[in-house]
């Protein structure tokens, strides 16, 4: 999730229109992950790991919002629920103000994008598990936004204002809100060592909180993409969102596709199958991919029955769904969705020791109630990169490959 959104009061939405693509095949976005739920120590972060949690469970409170008023009720999944906020102990809501001014500290993916003509400059956290494209405003005045690019909307001559205001409410109070513009917006910067400026979300029109057409959708619209499909790279180097195809350069074999339910909004595979090892552990629930989360998270239930597959395990914070095992034995987790078992890392499965030489760590699945559903898991950061993942409006559907 998003981690400065909590820090804007004022933040500007626009409704994407996409800058045509000189590219013969697709754009190559190269992408940057700054931080991560381990510390120097090699110790697991819980303090920063419940704020993510807050976080992923307040943005998807807001996109079931979306998705009751631009689809209705009967859009949600047994068990979904629009949650209560959920909010970050007072305690560590101060430790989060600290931090942030140390850019290291934040989980996101980012590239560039422009906005507006001529082109202004912003640092996008590129997020498939929402569909709203939002930045600073110029007329934000608070002390988040003097560290930060603001869209000036009277210097772009394709600037249009539009009815309506934008508003999300975080955990800790805080909100973001502002004005509504269409613009034109061109994806094809580079990375740059900038303070993240906003987010462009990648799922569904459905669960859009301004109910227009997100980025990608309006390119496809366009004609400025050859394919509706982008792809994500997400690795501790070489990272990159591909739009308009898919880069074979990043992945060997075939992409195995597999059909999402588009009622939800979001890119949710059903029938999938969690594996420990060779074992089975639990079977045939629903799976929402999402670059916009660190970690993967799974009902309570389902999670328990998971971890009683490894030996070993302990429950470390029932409040959080976190559980423990023996780091010198990490286990062998594994999705399928009907085809091959795509593999968790021992390095992306294990988000460090409990504590210094307790040869108990942490691992990067946990046991929460977000809301989506009794059946639906969500995975992040966590699963996406062991995997090359494509994401196919033209077949509806989500592929997975092998990384070259």
């Amino acid at each position: 999730m998003f981690c400065k959104a909590t820090l804007l009061t004022v933040a500007l939405a626009l409704l994407a229109s996409a800058s045509p693509i000189t590219q013969t095949t697709g754009i190559r976005i190269p992408l940057e992950k700054r931080g991560a739920l381990t510390k120097a120590d090699g110790t697991f972060d819980l303090e920063k790991a419940i704020i993510q949690t807050a976080k992923t469970i307040n943005k998807h409170r807001a996109n079931l919002i979306n998705l009751e008023r631009n689809v209705g009720h009967q859009a949600f999944k047994e068990g979904a629920e629009i949650k209560p906020l959920a909010t970050v102990p007072q305690s560590l809501r101060r430790r989060q103000s600290e931090s942030l001014t140390d850019e290291d500290g934040d989980v996101e993916w980012a590239g560039t994008i422009s906005i507006g003509t001529p082109g202004q400059s912003f640092l996008i956290d590129f997020d498939t598990g929402s569909s709203d494209l939002w930045v600073p405003s110029s007329s934000c005045t608070s002390s988040t936004c003097t560290k930060k690019n603001k869209y000036q909307a009277s210097s772009s001559s394709t600037s249009v204002k539009q009815s309506g205001t934008f508003s999300i409410q975080y955990g800790d109070g805080s909100t973001v809100s502002g004005p509504v513009y269409t613009d034109t917006v061109n994806v094809a910067g580079s990375f740059a060592n900038d303070p993240i400026d906003g987010i462009l979300g990648l799922a569904y029109p459905a669960i859009s909180n301004l109910g227009e057409n997100p980025f990608f959708n309006t390119a496809i619209s366009q004609g400025s993409v050859q394919q509706g499909v982008f792809g994500f790279k997400l690795a501790s180097s070489g990272s990159e969102l591909y739009l308009g195809g898919t880069d074979s350069a990043l992945y060997s074999g075939s992409i195995e596709y597999h059909d999402i339910d588009t009622s939800t909004g979001f890119w949710q595979i059903p029938g999938a199958t969690a594996y420990v090892g060779s074992t089975s552990a639990v079977s045939n629930f629903e799976t929402i991919i999402d670059s916009g989360t660190t970690i993967m998270y799974g009902p309570p239930s389902a999670i328990k029955t998971l971890y009683s597959k490894v030996p070993g395990s302990a429950v470390y914070d029932s409040a959080n769904g976190y559980y423990s095992f023996p780091c010198t034995s990490v286990p062998s987790v594994s999705f399928s969705w009907g085809g091959q078992n795509w593999a968790i890392s021992a390095a992306n499965f294990n988000l460090g020791e409990t504590s210094s030489g307790s040869g108990q760590c942490v691992g990067a699945l946990a046991g929460q109630d977000l809301g989506l559903g009794n059946n639906v898991w969500l995975l992040g950061d966590s699963f996406m990169k062991n995997v090359y993942t494509a994401f196919s409006f033209d077949q509806d559907a989500v592929g997975f490959a092998a990384l070259a």
